[in-house]
């Protein structure tokens, strides 16, 4: 594998739009739906965070890597990112201990291909304004009329199904098989920070395969469902909607993060579609309808709810509404203890905000319960 030293690269957008800079990471050609984030900090969680799977990030913040990375601020086994569009990207790195490298050998050591010093403000402007797209990163062919009939085979993003990409193959347990309280994860993509804030609050967890059936997880004797987040189209998720539809009558909790909120949405009648702009950052505000507070969200994602549809279900509740846009960002079952949200409540990057959701989950499980007869009510 060649490793780049500031050679010349270029960004080609589908719309036939191109930017020249400088190679960064590995040198290769990649491919992807092009996207910005406009986080200040998170990078190598964001990079790792298996939603992004397929996707080019553009970084709105001016320099990246500038404090290194470090294994535990992974959100997954590795990078998820196809690649890496930004402004400076940094050799050096200001958190030295022996477990930090810096983001030029990260990226080398799994052969991730970058681009840096070239306008990103330009270039999310007019990601901004044209929509998403697919983009091609190249720093070993620089001829464009070849790039072109490259990105011109790339699929849209519209209609894939990635979460088997990226999902575990195999369930696993994690946690004292002895707690109180027993959760099974639907895993669609899910990130490391979700399974610490359940076991931080005594959940013994199982994930399962994107591909489980509700027979499998049923087996495990839950007290509650998670539905993970994850990449690509939750429309064509067409057995995982059938696999929810029968988590949600099966009388527990369940619990929705992005794409585990979008699927629930579909299992439960609504509809989804495809954003101009998707949602990517640690900055969004979204007003919580039920108590009326407003809360800093970390988001990721390209598809949404249609809230249009809300108005041919009367048994779901519109919880959270994202403030800038409008857009969905939480339901609720009104006759269940179900409830989804499209944002990041673990956070890992952004906020903390939303975390008090976890507990809520926690409390929908414990209601449960003792409505069951299983607990004895205090």
């Amino acid at each position: 594998m060649k490793h780049s030293s500031g050679q010349p690269a270029i960004l080609l957008l589908e719309d036939g739009t191109f930017y020249e800079g400088r190679a960064a990471g590995a040198i290769g050609t990649v491919t992807g739906e092009i996207c910005f984030n406009t986080g200040m900090t998170g990078y190598q969680e964001i990079f790792t965070d298996p939603s992004y799977y397929g996707q080019i990030i553009v970084t709105a913040t001016s320099h990246i890597g500038n404090y290194g990375v470090h294994e535990d601020e992974e959100e997954s086994d590795s990078m998820k990112i196809a690649g890496l569009v930004c402004k400076k990207f940094s050799s050096t790195f200001s958190r030295y201990d022996e477990s930090t490298t810096s983001l030029q050998s990260y990226f080398e050591d799994q052969n991730k291909v970058a681009i840096s010093d070239v306008d990103t403000r330009a270039i999310v402007t007019r990601i901004r304004d044209k929509g998403a797209m697919n983009a091609i990163i190249s720093s070993e062919e620089l001829d464009l009329e070849k790039l072109k009939a490259k990105l011109a085979e790339v699929p849209s993003m519209n209609g894939l199904e990635l979460s088997s990409k990226v999902a575990t193959k195999e369930a696993y347990e994690l946690g004292d098989s002895d707690a109180k309280l027993r959760v099974a994860l639907l895993d669609l993509g899910v990130k490391k920070n979700i399974l610490r804030c359940l076991a931080d609050r005594g959940c013994f967890l199982k994930v399962f395969p994107v591909d489980a059936t509700y027979e499998e997880m049923k087996a495990f004797n839950p007290d509650g469902y998670m539905l993970t987040n994850g990449p690509g189209d939750p429309a064509v998720m067409t057995s995982q909607i059938e696999t929810v539809k029968e988590l949600t009558e099966s009388g527990k909790a369940v619990f929705g993060i992005c794409l585990g909120h979008q699927v629930l949405a579909l299992a439960s009648g609504l509809k989804t579609f495809k954003m101009h702009n998707g949602h990517r950052g640690v900055n969004h505000p979204v007003k919580n309808l039920i108590t009326g507070k407003c809360e800093v969200t970390s988001q990721n994602h390209g598809f949404v709810v249609d809230i249009e549809s809300l108005k041919d279900n009367e048994n779901i509740e519109m919880t959270h509404q994202h403030l800038n846009d409008g857009t969905l960002a939480g339901i609720r079952l009104k006759d269940k203890n179900i409830f989804s949200v499209q944002f990041h409540p673990e956070s890992s990057a952004g906020p903390n905000d939303s975390r008090y959701l976890f507990d809520e989950f926690i409390d929908n499980m414990m209601k449960v319960k003792k409505s069951s007869g299983e607990l004895a009510e205090a």
